[in-house]
């Protein structure tokens, strides 16, 4: 089964390429086309998974040849794949959340004209994200990073027909673009050190390259994260991206996309183990995105802007943890496991609300779903208990270990991400259980066209499966250490270390504070009538109901700059680069229209222009001889 692995990739890949051109008569059943190609790549990723653990802990990387790629003088590069412990996880979460979204989806899009091409993006979503866990070098990484974020602008644009739409998938494309650069420097900085941007020939030569040189590479592997996983400062497209379908957002939020850093900067590991630098500034920005998150969620009544504004938040976590060396890496994926199913089953709870309320997304006209929809309730209701660690549901196991190992250090760096990881726990709980509560809870604020009701099997099933695992796949992974033991081999071997306040102690406060952010968030929209419409507000509230006013800082310091910088250059271009080039053709073109009248015909002219020459040639050698 490992040596097929590279089906996971051609499946949904030939899958979106059939759906793309079968053309109008596969409109009635391509869709579960699309279900049947994610499926079947779940199957092979199981048999390959089986396959693994069979094997003994230290032989479970595994390499794929697949082609002679680049055969070009100093770069020789092959295409392959590297089936480990790290990729296997994503492998496992990407086609099992991946296959319940394209379930869902069946459901979901049922009277869209387009639902055969919406598979057919969703396919290649799947298929690019794949290829990007598991390629086996920078490069062939970097085609599957592309074709993530190709995908994911088709799928935020889907509807495109609506101008805003269109606006939010361009904005995701441009800004992911800018991360996409430090990727392409990082590249170019490895070829120029090491000669090679296969993962073997970079981390073998890593070993013996100098601290500036693996800081340079480190900082701009960052930036590329900090684009595909929406960290600060290259956030501000993910709210926006919440304009493509429901499933869309499920699927980008919970098994590909915004994991794809994560995934980088611990595949990266062994630069970032001779960076220390690099990796406080990886530490640092997730620290400083969990907060800013989830601010900004507390401020949110769009219920998908508000789940949008809580994954920032949860990878900021991620990356914070990611940030933290060895001692983080296992548990920055274990939470992005954990994540990924209560985040997707949340996502899907949010789609299900909107097809039972008219496709409205203000949670202002919600509350009091709990009657009409039971099982969105329930189901959602695991999914906010997960995310905001209350034990035994799955994000107390995964998101709690990151809290205690941000403690773990010397200085002030453990008191500051210790406590911004603390803070975030109980800001998380109040954004979230605001949530919650406003949808689902006091009293119903219903417009008269809105009818809720519960929603069929194809979306309800998905959703039941993934609340399950929000509920326990956190505590089977944590038991005997099974998760980190399993990525022991990729993320080597943490020793333990002592956070700076007891492991009971970090465990109460943040349950206290877990428990004081459901509180109040009850008090004000739980037990308490929600105003329909937004009150007025502070400023602070202001700027989080307008991301911070992140977009204003964008166009202030660098699209309305670059504007006016291109439109300098274009004018220096055709005022000083083609005004020269014209102005010299222009005169040899008026030297040639004066000496063209000088051939007029006439014998006289041309016998008067020989006498004028043969004057000048006298006097030029009498003054000679003089």
């Amino acid at each position: 089964m490992l040596d097929l692995t590279w089906l996971l990739i051609a499946v949904p890949l030939a899958s979106a390429a059939f759906l793309l051109l079968a053309g109008r008569r596969a409109d009635a059943w391509g869709h579960w086309v699309g279900v049947a190609a994610s499926g079947t790549a779940f199957l092979v990723g199981l048999g390959a998974l089986i396959q693994m653990l069979g094997e003994d802990a230290h032989h479970r990387e595994h390499a794929v040849h697949l082609f002679s790629w680049i055969p070009g003088g100093a770069l020789d590069l092959d295409a392959g794949l590297l089936v480990d412990p790290l990729s296997m996880t994503f492998v496992m979460l990407v086609t099992f959340v991946g296959t319940l979204i394209h379930v869902y989806s069946v459901a979901y899009m049922e009277h869209d004209p387009d639902r055969r091409r919406f598979f057919a993006y969703l396919n290649l979503f799947v298929a690019a994200m794949l290829l990007l866990v598991l390629a086996d070098s920078y490069l062939l990484l970097f085609v599957g990073w592309e074709g993530v974020g190709l995908a994911s602008y088709l799928l935020i644009g889907f509807w495109n027909h609506k101008p805003e739409y269109a606006t939010a998938a361009n904005k995701a494309f441009i800004v992911n673009r800018v991360g996409d650069m430090g990727l392409i420097i990082a590249m170019g900085l490895m070829f120029t050190y090491f000669g090679a941007l296969d993962f073997e020939g970079v981390f073998a030569a890593a070993d013996g390259a100098s601290t500036a040189q693996l800081t340079a590479i480190g900082l701009m592997l960052l930036v590329a994260a900090c684009g595909k996983s929406a960290q600060f400062p290259l956030q501000s497209w993910l709210g926006d991206a919440m304009a493509g379908p429901t499933p869309v957002s499920a699927l980008i939020h919970a098994a590909t996309m915004v994991t794809a850093g994560v995934y980088l900067i611990v595949r990266s590991a062994p630069i970032y183990a001779g960076a220390p630098a690099a990796q406080t500034t990886v530490a640092a920005i997730g620290a400083f995105t969990l907060i800013l998150g989830a601010v900004i969620g507390m401020a949110k009544d769009d219920i998908k802007k508000a789940l949008a504004a809580s994954t920032m938040s949860q990878i900021g976590y991620m990356m914070l943890a990611a940030g933290l060396g060895p001692v983080g890496y296992a548990f920055a994926i274990f939470h992005l496991v954990t994540h990924g199913f209560f985040k997707a089953g949340m996502f899907l709870g949010a789609g299900s609300v909107m097809h039972g309320m008219n496709d409205q997304v203000d949670m202002r006209r919600f509350g009091a779903l709990r009657t009409a929809m039971v099982t969105t309730w329930v189901t959602f209701g695991l999914g906010w208990l997960a995310i905001l660690g209350v034990p035994p549901f799955s994000g107390f196991w995964s998101k709690d270990k990151i809290i205690e190992a941000a403690f773990v250090g010397e200085g002030a760096q453990p008191w500051i991400l210790g406590g911004a990881a603390l803070i975030g726990a109980g800001l998380t709980a109040f954004y979230m259980s605001r949530l919650f509560f406003m949808t689902f809870h006091g009293k119903a604020r219903w417009t008269d066209d809105q009818h809720p009701h519960e929603s069929p099997a194809l979306m309800t099933v998905p959703m039941i499966i993934l609340a399950v695992g929000s509920a326990f796949l956190g505590l089977f992974l944590a038991l005997g250490d099974r998760f980190a033991t399993w990525l022991e081999p990729v993320t080597g071997h943490a020793e333990h270390h002592e956070p700076v306040l007891p492991i009971p102690v970090i465990m109460i406060a943040t349950l206290l504070l877990v428990a004081l952010g459901v509180w109040v968030a009850w008090r004000k929209y739980g037990a308490a009538d929600v105003p329909e419409t937004a009150p007025a507000a502070s400023l602070a509230t202001i700027a989080a109901r307008n991301d911070m006013f992140q977009d204003s800082v964008n166009r202030g310091v660098f699209e309305r700059p670059g504007t006016h910088l291109t439109r300098t250059l274009v004018y220096a271009d055709a005022a000083l680069v083609d005004g020269a080039v014209d102005k010299t053709a222009g005169g040899w073109a008026r030297t040639g229209e004066s000496v063209r009248k000088t051939q007029n015909g006439q014998v006289r002219s041309y016998a008067l222009t020989m006498l004028v020459g043969l004057v000048i040639v006298i006097l030029v050698v009498v003054q000679g001889g003089l």
